[in-house]
Order: C-alpha cells, then sequence, then structure tokens
C-alpha cells in the first residue's frame, strides 16, 4: 500500500471495494508527511503489525512517531519489498524529503507520480519505459487562476514545488518513453480547479490517442484493480 490519509474505518472499507482486507496488505509505503498521506499510517501499522518504509526526512516530519516495524530508505537507491524491486525517485515538492516510486517484479514496471510541482530530468529518465503510469493532474491552470482559493495557495498549488497541472503531465507523459505503456491513469484530481474530462483530454493528445484509453481515478470511489499484462 503507498501512503494512507484515511481512517481505519475509511480505509477497510476502500480495500473490501476491491475484495481485499489488511490481510492482503505486506508493506505500507510514505512518500510524505503531508496528512492525507501519511494521517492513518501510525495507527494502521500498530493496529495490523504491518512494517512502514518511508525516508527519513519523512520519518523526521511525521506527526505521529509511534510506528511499529518501520524502515527508512535512501531516496535515491533502490531496495526490496518481498518479491517487489522498488525504485524511489525523488521529487521536488513541499515536504521534507518526498518521494515517488516505480515498482517492478523484474518483468513489467509500475510508476506512480503524484504531488510534485515540476518534472525533473531524473524523473523523466526513471519513469521512461513503464508499463503502467499513474500521474498527477491536480488542477487546469486557468481554473486553478480564476477560481476561489486565496492567492497564496494558488502560488502554492501552481508554484515548483506544488502540484502537476494537466499541461505538465501531459508534457511529461510525452517526453518519457512510452512504448510499453499498457495503463494511463490521472489521479490527484482536483474537485475545485480540475475537471477528470481536461485530465482525459490532456494525457489523450500527448499520446495521440483517445481519451477513451485513459482513465481518472475519482476521490470517492477511487480505482478498479487493473492488471498488467
Amino acid at each position: 500500500m503507498i501512503d494512507c490519509g484515511f481512517s481505519i474505518a475509511a480505509t477497510e472499507a476502500r480495500l473490501a471495494r476491491l475484495g481485499r482486507s489488511m490481510d492482503d496488505v505486506d508493506a505500507l509505503l510514505v512518500t510524505h508527511e503531508h496528512s492525507d498521506h501519511i494521517g492513518g499510517v501510525a495507527r494502521l501499522a500498530r493496529r495490523y503489525a504491518v512494517p512502514v518504509w518511508m525516508t527519513p526526512g519523512t520519518w523526521g516530519a511525521a506527526p505521529d512517531r509511534d510506528v511499529p516495524g518501520l524502515n527508512l530508505f535512501n531516496c535515491h537507491a533502490p531496495f526490496e519489498v518481498g518479491d517487489l524491486q522498488v525504485e524511489p525517485l525523488p521529487v521536488p515538492h513541499d515536504a521534507r524529503e518526498p518521494c515517488q516510486f516505480v515498482f517492478s517484479n523484474g518483468d513489467r514496471r509500475l510508476g506512480i507520480l503524484t504531488d510534485s510541482g515540476h518534472v525533473t530530468r531524473h524523473m523523466t529518465s526513471v519513469l521512461s519505459g513503464c508499463d503502467a503510469l499513474v500521474v498527477e493532474c491536480n488542477h487546469d491552470l486557468d481554473m486553478l487562476m480564476r477560481g476561489p482559493y486565496p492567492q497564496a495557495v494558488k502560488r502554492r498549488v501552481a508554484g515548483d514545488r506544488g502540484h502537476l497541472n494537466n499541461a505538465q503531465a501531459a508534457a511529461l507523459v510525452e517526453a518519457i518513453d512510452h512504448t510499453r505503456l499498457q495503463h494511463l491513469v490521472a489521479v490527484h484530481i482536483s474537485d475545485t480547479n480540475n475537471t477528470r474530462g481536461l485530465a482525459l483530454k490532456a494525457l489523450a493528445d500527448a499520446l495521440g490517442s483517445t481519451d477513451n484509453e485513459i482513465e481518472a481515478a475519482c476521490q470517492n470511489d477511487g480505482l478498479a484493480w487493473r492488471q498488467i499484462s
């Protein structure tokens, strides 16, 4: 499991929708210390004795440090969790030591990228050649600037250590080697400053495909299981 910003009850309910339970979770990896990503991690780890992985910086900024089975990793060095190879990649975000992940079984690669203010060359390199990619399309820049957020929040979201907008996500998808890409999913979509349709169109245009071939995860309903063949 990557991150957990929910209560234990909400997490259990979301797993149940996918036909899973916490018995199926072998490890909990944390990207950074913001509450919507780490808020439920410590409680979940204590309740179910699930080992937790995070960077030293994230651990230093964690709001609840009573985490049994803690593993600290270098976000520039790959490591293994069970049979999975995990390649963390540092990202520019307004957190202590944030990272995202690429997972591999030695044959297929799944990239996860959220909470990043801009795309670096290293991020483009690591995410190239993925078979599946989950990418942040947080906001449409015009909607954000015209929207109801205070100016300080707008600057933070649109800044170099904020969140990726649709155009930035599309530019990343266009820049990487996507010849093996089977699945592309837009996530972290703002209900206030974006629409699923705008996010899907931006990614589809980048791939030269149709938005029917790309999916956008819903904040409330999540995403159904997908299989990398």
